[in-house]
Parts: structure tokens; C-alpha cells; sequence
């Protein structure tokens, strides 16, 4: 068999070119451990609907206590880094890659609005005081290429420099959490770098419960009632309330006409001012209530200062159950609320002997014994 020096030349080159794609695909692949001298980091919090996420690398102190800020390890103001960068580069907030943070919703930074994304984060350092930047480049190798073109906010703060214990590892840290607001710090050394981050709560939460009920969620009425009582409870985003109430008691999508979701229409309907409806709808409930749901509307009136009308539905509802239990306990609540405490202990005596349970039963001998010493309860 003749041999054509031409095939097996291209067969060759061809093996060749394998061998060095399969080289180059493992290198892009393989995965070895780093050296560990900056540790990779991230941490998570969650404000209200608000997802705040930090990825760092975390150098360590490693004995240079007093050399750190002000130094070339982390230096005043901007500086050109070399490598390659000829800008003006403000501290990289870490080690390595640029530091990120990342924010799911808008929010503000120490009062200046920020839009939900992920931004590059570094900090222009001085003595007595620090400008956070928050840009839009999140790939960078920590700042050595900076563009300022890409800032989208800087802001101020003041860092603190007391902390009684050096910390060896760079860190983020949140602290004083409240509903709104939380603290987030860089932490390293024996400086503090603090900025708040704040969310409008009612607005995220109402973009939140739009999103979910235009999805599977907004043909589901417990869902549609859970988001109408957020609504009502806040005092926010009535109007749309009222209409996810009214989805909600469709009996096309099989919805029951419960006490609770006809009080919390009827509720609606009063804050928007239609009081002539939501009385209507309100003796439409009561009617079909059971004696706990109404015991219920009673405390609710009660913890709204309205006495009369209380009073009104606790006498309804012993009237109309026979004096079962709760009943007892809600003309018990009701005398009491209005100073007269020895016909509130008449009905405490009866609610003792019904009382369904232990946890109950010392409930009511603690109300006993605050009505005999003329105590409210």
C-alpha cells in the first residue's frame, strides 16, 4: 500500500492542534487553591425586602499595627498604583479584586439615594474623614484601572479609630438593624469605617407584593388577603387594597366569605372614607361570625379606644352564643374598659369555670385578682 505523505502530514498537524486545544481548555478549567494570604469573603444581610451583599478579599494586619492607614497599604486620598495604571486610584476598600456590594432594591447611603446593582466600592481616605465611591465597574482589579467617569455616588463619613482590640482580618460588619436602616463597617485594624444604609420599607414591600400577585399568587385569595392586611396595617397603597380584597372574596376563584376577609374590606373601606359601605359590609361579617371571631373584633375595637362599640359586639356575641366561652371573657374585657370592675368580676367568675384550658384558666385568676384590688386589666 502506497503511503500519501500529504495525509499523514495533515494528520499530524491535526493531532498537534488537538493536543494543545485539550492543553489550553484544562488550564481555563483546572481549579488549584489560592495562596491564602487575603482571605476571600462575602457576607449577607437582609433588610426588610432589601438583599445587601459584600464580596471582599481581607488582607491581615500581620503585625503592622500603626502602619496601615496613611501608608502604602492604605493610602490618603488617590494615588497612581503602577502596574500598568497611570490614573489617580482611591483605595480599593480590601485586598486584590475590587470589593462589591450589592443592593436588590434602592436605597439610600448615609441619606443619598442609590439604585438597586452592584458597584465597584472604594474609599478616598483621609485623616479625619472618608469619601465612600460606589461605581459602576464591578470587574476591576481593585482600583488600578479607576474611572471616575463611572462613579455613580460618593459620599461621606467618618471613620472611628478606637476600637480597644486590633482586628487582624480586614471585615464588613452590619449593627444597629431597625426596620428601615442598618449600619454597615469596614472593620480592620483598629479603624471603623461606617456608612447606614436605608430603605424606603413601605415602597419595597408594596413593588414587592405587586410583583408576586401578577404571578401565580394573585388567583390565590389567602395571598390576596395576607397582601391587602399588609396594606391596612401599614396605611399604605389602599385603593389597590381594596381591589386585591375584592379578587380575593370572587367566588370564582372559590373564596369563602370569611369574618376575617369581610372585616379587613369593611376596614378598608372606612380609612378610604366610604363609611355607609363598610358598615354594611361590616354586620354582613358579624353576622356570620363565630364566637372567637367576633371576641377577636371586640379586643380589636378595644386596642382602638373604642369602648362603646366594643362593649356593643361583646354583648352581641353573649347574647347570640348563649354565654359560651370566650363570651364571658369578652364582658369581662368590656366592663373592665369601662371602670366597672364588679361587673366585670361577675363575668371573670364565669369565664374561670369555662375557661377550655390551664394557660387560660391562670389567665383568668390573674384577671380576678387585679379586678378585686380595683386594678385595670
Amino acid at each position: 500500500m502506497r503511503i500519501n505523505s500529504k495525509s499523514v502530514l495533515l494528520s499530524f498537524s491535526l493531532l498537534i492542534i488537538s493536543m494543545v486545544t485539550v492543553k489550553n481548555i484544562s488550564a481555563q478549567l483546572i481549579t488549584l487553591p489560592d495562596a491564602g494570604v487575603n482571605y476571600k469573603c462575602k457576607t449577607y444581610r437582609q433588610l426588610g425586602l432589601t438583599e445587601i451583599g459584600i464580596k471582599w478579599n481581607a488582607p491581615g494586619v500581620k503585625g503592622r499595627e500603626g502602619k496601615i492607614w496613611g501608608t502604602d497599604v492604605a493610602y490618603y486620598g488617590y494615588s497612581v498604583l503602577g502596574y500598568g495604571s497611570t490614573v489617580q486610584s482611591p483605595w480599593r476598600a480590601g485586598a486584590d479584586e475590587s470589593t462589591t456590594i450589592s443592593f436588590s432594591t434602592d436605597v439610600t447611603i448615609n441619606g443619598k439615594a442609590l439604585s438597586a446593582g452592584t458597584y465597584g466600592f472604594f474609599i478616598a481616605l483621609y485623616p479625619d474623614s472618608c469619601e465612600l465611591i460606589f461605581n459602576s465597574n464591578t470587574a476591576g482589579w481593585g482600583s488600578y484601572f479607576y474611572n471616575p467617569a463611572l462613579d455613580v455616588l460618593r459620599v461621606g463619613t467618618k471613620q472611628q479609630k478606637d476600637r480597644k482590640e486590633s482586628k487582624e482580618r480586614l471585615d464588613y460588619t452590619f449593627s444597629k438593624q431597625t426596620k428601615e436602616s442598618v449600619e454597615v463597617a469596614l472593620e480592620w485594624e483598629y479603624w471603623r469605617i461606617p456608612f447606614t444604609v436605608t430603605v424606603d420599607l413601605k415602597k419595597t414591600a408594596v413593588e414587592s407584593l405587586r410583583r408576586q400577585l401578577s404571578g401565580e399568587m394573585g388567583f390565590d385569595p389567602p395571598s390576596l388577603e395576607t397582601a391587602a392586611g399588609w396594606c391596612l396595617q401599614n396605611n399604605v397603597n389602599l385603593e389597590e387594597a381594596l381591589q386585591w380584597i375584592n379578587v380575593a372574596l370572587d367566588p370564582s376563584l372559590g373564596a369563602v366569605k370569611s369574618f376575617k376577609a369581610l372585616n379587613l374590606k369593611s376596614r378598608l373601606l372606612d380609612k378610604l372614607g366610604r363609611k355607609a359601605e363598610a358598615d354594611a359590609i361590616l354586620q354582613s361579617a358579624l353576622e356570620n361570625a363565630t364566637a372567637s371571631e367576633m371576641h377577636g373584633y371586640g379586643r380589636q375595637l378595644l386596642s382602638q379606644n373604642k369602648l362603646q362599640e366594643a362593649q356593643q359586639v361583646f354583648e352581641k356575641n353573649y347574647s347570640k352564643n348563649k354565654g359560651i366561652w370566650p363570651t364571658t371573657v369578652g364582658m369581662m374585657r368590656g366592663y373592665a374598659a369601662k371602670g366597672d370592675y364588679k361587673k366585670a368580676l361577675e363575668y371573670a367568675k364565669k369565664a374561670l369555670i369555662q375557661a377550655p384550658d390551664e394557660e387560660n384558666r391562670k389567665a383568668i385568676e390573674k384577671s380576678i385578682e387585679l379586678l378585686k384590688a380595683g386594678k385595670p386589666l
